[in-house]
């Protein structure tokens, strides 16, 4: 069975699109906009950002919004590294003789066919 959870955006409610009106004649109201959640199809990801979002532009607002406190959730005081061989660069040309160089950068320790 689906079920619907409302759009977290700070503003969809604000947003002047004919999906978002409703009410009777007299007192219509720009509303929230519903997202479906298919729960019972093989793709769904129930982690994904889209379940609690209508669109890009409301997850966008809503991290504007709150980034102070999504940015506490895990703070990051020390850059991340990930150990790589030395990078190989590689002259090519094309077709029509214009050069350009290409860098190959391979994870340490990581077999990874290409």
């Amino acid at each position: 069975m689906s079920n619907f959870k409302w759009c977290h955006g700070p503003s969809c409610h604000k947003d002047k699109t004919q999906d978002r009106v409703r009410g009777s004649k007299g007192s219509k109201v720009l509303r929230t906009r519903k997202i479906k959640q298919h729960t019972e199809s093989k793709w769904y990801r129930p982690n994904d950002f889209m379940n609690y979002f209508c669109s890009n532009g409301c997850y966008n607002q809503f991290a504007h919004k709150h980034i102070e406190r999504i940015a506490a959730i895990a703070p990051r005081n020390e850059p991340l590294e990930t150990p790589i061989e030395d990078p190989i660069k590689e002259t090519n040309e094309t077709n029509y003789g214009h050069r350009y160089t290409s860098t190959h950068i391979k994870l340490k320790g990581v077999d990874t066919a290409e």
